[in-house]
């Protein structure tokens, strides 16, 4: 019988993780199944380039999947439950139309379900507010911005990467708009002072005002109102200020953080049920100085790595990976002509030291290519021969009641 590998999520490191278990693993041992929501795979760190106008790559998951034997199954998760080993998806899981409900077995799974804009319960703000964080919301964002005139004030709430670059691309997309920035801390005030100074002054270049220290404390039809009781003209509210991961992961037994993320080891499994694994923005990964790592592509890419050539080990009695997972820079597009490659130590603290301007952007555009190229050659550098499994996981009924047995611990070599 064959190994039952199922990956939920193909973003970054759903998709790579997929990929990568492909190539490590004999397809006469295993069946991989991807299971997305979407057909095709979303560049979403380009999302603020999407929103104010540019078109992006069309990528087919069927196409980046193709010839490497992972099955892709279009439909939404609605329940995971890690006790049965199944989980429950909806929609046209077969390319036929059908919307029902589904549930699919699994030995091992692989949770990369990612994160979601979060509203942080402000009043107002999901109703009036517009986001990024998805294609469908960029899409939204771009067709209000089409029907802005002249003028018209733009508020970017959340001075995070994300705030950054939404800001600076609208205001060089759309140079007639009125585009103010509302930062609940100082601008850039994580970044180096090079760092800082550059963005200051990509702000005066673009045009764009910075209301620094100003939390938002209210969303309304056409006005953002701080916690000093300023309220800012806004035609278009344009929500950044942080993430949520996906809500499914709190409704099982797995053990989650107070964020909801699944608490994982080094190698990416769930310390509380070992045939579970999360990577990406899914995965409470404690790093370099026992901070957790932040919810990013920088982030989500390496934890799939790690988890698709752990599982492998451990069915192929292979040794476990040992990477250390850190951080190098933090990379930001200012608009497509300019950008900021700021240098960080491994738990992501700025140094002395930053990239800007014509070739920060082209860093970053390499960056962004190098990220999707990734995702459609999952195996470039990887072994070409692909390991028999020699320790297969007890495989579960659909029916099963009591919970998996957790394989034997293993000592890494």
């Amino acid at each position: 019988m064959q190994h039952r590998i199922i990956v939920l999520g193909a973003g970054y490191a759903g998709a790579s993780a997929a990929g990568r278990l492909a190539r490590r693993l004999h397809r006469d041992d295993v069946s991989l199944t991807l299971v997305n929501a979407e057909p095709d795979f979303v560049e979403r760190v380009r999302n603020h380039e999407l929103a104010t106008g540019r078109e992006l790559p069309h990528r087919p998951l069927a196409d980046l999947l193709a010839g490497t034997g992972v099955e892709l199954k279009v439909a939404r998760v609605t329940a995971v439950d890690v006790d049965r080993k199944v989980v429950t998806v909806t929609g046209d899981t077969g390319g036929t139309g059908d919307s029902g409900a589904e549930e699919l077995a699994y030995d091992t799974l692989v949770y990369a379900l990612g994160s979601r804009w979060n509203d942080h319960g402000v009043p107002g703000a999901a109703e009036h507010a517009y986001e990024i964080a998805g294609r469908a919301g960029a899409l939204r964002v771009r067709d209000r911005l089409a029907g802005l005139t002249a003028g018209q004030p733009v508020v970017v709430v959340g001075g995070g990467l994300t705030g950054l670059e939404a800001a600076t691309e609208i205001a060089e997309s759309r140079p007639d708009l009125d585009v103010t920035l509302a930062a609940r801390d100082g601008l850039g005030d994580w970044l180096s002072p090079k760092g800082r100074g550059h963005l200051r002054a990509v702000f005066a270049r673009l045009g764009i005002t910075a209301r620094e220290h100003a939390e938002v404390t209210a969303v309304e039809d056409g006005g953002v109102v701080t916690a000093d009781g300023a309220v800012l003209p806004s035609a278009l509210t344009v929500w950044t200020a942080g993430f949520a991961v996906h809500p499914i992961a709190r409704a099982t037994t797995l053990e989650v953080g107070d964020t909801g993320q699944i608490v994982v080891d080094g190698t990416m499994r769930s310390v509380s049920h070992p045939d579970v694994y999360a990577v990406g923005d899914a995965a409470l990964v404690q790093g370099p100085g026992d901070k957790p790592l932040r919810m990013s592509c920088a982030t989500g890419t390496p934890t799939a790595w790690q988890a698709a050539d752990a599982i492998a080990a451990r069915l192929t009695g292979g040794k476990l990976p040992h990477v250390p997972l850190r951080y190098f820079n933090q990379c930001v597009s200012l608009g497509r002509k300019d950008g900021l490659i700021q240098y960080v130590t491994a738990d992501d603290r700025a140094v002395n030291a930053a990239l800007t301007g014509r070739f920060a952007a082209l860093y970053k555009e390499l960056i962004c290519k190098g990220a999707a190229w990734g995702v459609a050659h999952p195996t470039v550098g990887l072994p070409s021969r692909r390991r028999r499994i020699t320790h297969p996981a007890p495989a579960q009924p659909a029916t099963a009641t009591a919970a998996a047995t957790a394989p034997a611990p293993e000592t890494a070599a």
